[in-house]
């Protein structure tokens, strides 16, 4: 149809860049009324790029009070028009593996429905702008940010994830709240304290190789009583996996690797953590025990992802390996780095009491950490 047809007039909710949209803007002499919308950052910003100085092309930005959402393809050559209308946007999954519907009416322009067709994708270049350069740069930024956000589960109620988690996916806040702070194995108020000082130090932005090594030793669960000097170094590091017993992960430690720091500076200081980002944190705390007899493994590396992030990570180790492979459904034996993220963190975060909002109570404070704190139902010492 874009070979065969003189003049486009589209309404279109995302678009991809594509073999297809390069003939599209092949084409782009033909547009009439041809409209992409970009809401939540869908669109490729490529698309974006190539819509900038056409003539009768759009970006929805005007469109208020819901979403930019329309599948409207239409072609017009004198007074013959051909449209397809459905489900299928432009983009990989709308012209490709997608499961999508779609009509195909052919008639001309005085045909009511033609007529109609036509009609709206000239309303919808109303609800939208010419894209100059300054807006495909802005627009290129939000896709960047948008990115680094995380992507809600495909199936968010996977039978799986329900029903290896369903205790934990059912706690609401009220409840978590009185499990943690009734735990007879753990110290709640200290471990709160050590987690907040935690908290200060990566608060300051610089990297982890600058910490002192007192402060690498008691983010990593290793310091030794005679290192604890000072009010906020004098307390129990031990809590949320004592790692004294991991020598090869002691020395990495000891002699500052710069792909442990390397991976715990990946992690951002605040906001979400994605999937990628954790897998990036993964591949450079392997590198740091490259040379080493013995590798990292859960224990070590989920320890320093509990303490710079106690609001996403969880340290699993021997204390509580049983406890928490029991409450998410799986063999202590088989958790690895590799599935850590589908077996403990994707169930936390479709948890309703993870999903809470701060509460502007006392609690406030438990919620910067509440993931780290699970360690107050499972720990047994």
């Amino acid at each position: 149809m874009m070979e065969d047809f003189d003049e486009f007039y589209w309404a279109v909710a995302w678009g991809s860049e594509s073999r297809l949209a390069e003939r599209l803007f092949a084409n782009s002499a033909k547009f009439r009324n041809v409209t992409f919308g970009v809401a939540f950052s869908q669109t490729d910003p490529k698309i974006v790029d190539a819509l900038v100085g056409v003539t009768n092309a759009y970006v929805a930005t005007k469109f208020a009070g819901g979403t930019y959402h329309p599948k409207v393809y239409a072609f017009k050559s004198g007074n013959r028009v051909s449209a397809i209308v459905g489900s299928a946007n432009f983009t990989h999954g709308g012209m490709g593996k997608n499961h999508e519907a779609a009509v195909l009416l052919t008639g001309t322009a005085d045909e009511q429905a033609l007529a109609g067709i036509l009609s709206f994708a000239k309303l919808s270049a109303e609800f939208g702008q010419n894209v100059t350069e300054a807006y495909a740069a802005a627009y290129r930024e939000s896709c960047k940010r948008a990115a680094r956000l995380p992507k809600p589960p495909r199936d968010p109620l996977t039978a799986d994830i329900v029903i290896r988690a369903d205790k934990i996916l059912s706690m609401d806040w009220p409840t978590f709240v009185q499990r943690v702070r009734s735990s007879s194995h753990h110290n709640i108020a200290g471990s709160l304290e050590l987690l907040a000082i935690a908290r200060t130090w990566f608060a300051k932005g610089d990297s982890f190789a600058k910490f002192s090594a007192p402060q690498r030793k008691a983010i990593a669960g290793i310091l030794g009583e005679y290192q604890k000097i000072g009010p906020e170094l004098k307390r129990d590091w031990g809590w949320f996996g004592s790692m004294r017993g991991a020598g090869d992960f002691a020395n990495r430690i000891e002699q500052n690797d710069a792909h442990l720091a390397e991976a715990i500076d990946q992690l951002p200081r605040s906001g979400e953590v994605t999937r990628d980002q954790y897998d990036q944190y993964c591949r450079s705390f392997r590198k740091a025990f490259a040379q080493s007899t013995r590798e990292g493994g859960v224990p070590t590396a989920t320890r320093l992802l509990s303490m710079k992030r106690p609001d996403s990570f969880l340290c699993v180790c021997k204390p509580n390996k049983s406890a928490v492979a029991e409450a998410f459904g799986f063999a202590p034996s088989t958790l690895e780095l590799e599935n850590y993220w589908d077996r403990v963190v994707d169930p936390i975060r479709l948890s309703a009491w993870y999903n809470t909002s701060k509460p502007k109570s006392t609690n406030g404070e438990l919620w910067e950490s509440r993931v780290a704190m699970l360690d107050a139902l499972f720990y047994r010492p």
